[in-house]
Formats: C-alpha cells, sequence, structure tokens
C-alpha cells in the first residue's frame, strides 16, 4: 500500500491507496481542489465542510451533464445504426425492384 498526502481546501489529507494510484489521486485532488476554489471565491467564508460540499455540487452536475452528453450520443449512434440497417433494406428492395423492372421489360421487347 501507498501512503499519499493530498492537499484540497487549504487543508491535507493523508490517505491510503494502491501501489501505483498515487498519481490518479493526486489529479483527483486537483479537480476537487479546483471546484473548492471557486466556492470560496463565489461565496466567501464558506466553512471547510460548506467548501467541500459545494466542489462536490460542482462535480456532480459537470457529471451529469457529461452523462446527459454521453446518453445523447448513444442515442444516435443507434439511430444511426438504425440508419445503416434502412439503408440496407432500401438498397435491397432497389436491386428487387430493378430486376423486376427488366423482367417485366423483356417481355416488351419480345412483342
Amino acid at each position: 500500500m501507498a501512503e499519499i498526502t493530498l492537499h484540497i481546501a487549504g487543508r491535507q489529507y493523508d490517505i491510503r491507496s494502491r501501489d501505483g494510484e498515487e498519481s490518479h489521486l493526486a489529479r483527483l485532488a486537483s479537480l476537487i481542489e479546483e471546484k473548492a476554489r471557486v466556492a470560496q471565491q463565489s461565496t466567501p467564508g464558506l466553512t471547510e465542510v460548506r467548501t467541500l460540499l459545494f466542489a462536490a455540487l460542482f462535480l456532480a452536475d459537470e457529471l451529469t451533464d457529461l452523462r446527459r452528453e454521453m446518453a445523447g450520443r448513444q442515442e444516435k449512434l443507434v439511430l444511426e445504426a438504425q440508419d445503416d440497417d434502412a439503408a440496407v433494406a432500401i438498397e435491397a428492395l432497389a436491386a428487387r425492384i430493378e430486376k423486376l423492372r427488366t423482367r417485366l421489360a423483356a417481355p416488351a421487347l419480345d412483342a
């Protein structure tokens, strides 16, 4: 187990992590620190707990927006896949229509 010290909202937090995850945790802590700074700047005098609460709310809001965007993209991909299926079906129908046209046109040439 590795130990790492994270600095968030003017405080130090010593935590344990799996070996090799220290830099990932440090990046996560910097995201939280950034949101805590925004909270402190927009509402001076917040307690530590409220600063961290607002930081968490900011991050949750961003996460919700990203999830909504991802769901929209997934829906678009599903629709595009359905469009591809429809295009294949239309092409198959067009080929069948062309074959029928050719068959129907052939007797007219013999007459």
